[in-house]
């Protein structure tokens, strides 16, 4: 069992930066992919980045590319989002989750393990 703690979240202005992390309990944390999801208010959860077991793989969604950067440090049990170059756009609830599998999945449906969620809110 994984259990999943998000934190990092809070109000910023469009341009700014916030970085996300998501600290996660169990000693089998390093096998395990972990993604982040958000839900912007009104709408279905999404994708938003995800990285393999070890960090050499990362994927984006477009809306995020060459904004966000995933990263994870194993010895911390920890999964990172770093956000820069924010958008109004991007205010929702981020989610962070963690697969049983080594590699990486865009699609929430593959993910096991969810965090309660942390708001961003990002005003024009």
């Amino acid at each position: 069992q994984v259990q999943l703690v998000e934190s990092g979240g809070g109000l910023v202005q469009a341009g700014g930066s916030l970085r996300l992390s998501c600290a996660a309990s169990g000693r089998t944390f390093s096998s395990y992919a972990m993604g982040w999801f958000r839900q912007p208010p009104g709408k279905e959860r999404e994708f938003v980045a995800a990285i393999g077991w070890s960090g050499g793989s990362t994927d984006y969604a477009d809306s995020v590319k060459g904004r966000f950067t995933i990263s994870r440090d194993n010895s911390k049990n920890t999964v990172y989002l770093q956000m820069d170059r924010l958008k109004p756009e991007d205010t929702a609830v981020y989610y962070c989750a963690g697969r049983s599998s080594h590699f990486e999945s865009s699609s929430l449906n593959e993910y096991d393990y969810w965090g309660q969620g942390t708001q961003v809110t990002v005003s024009s």
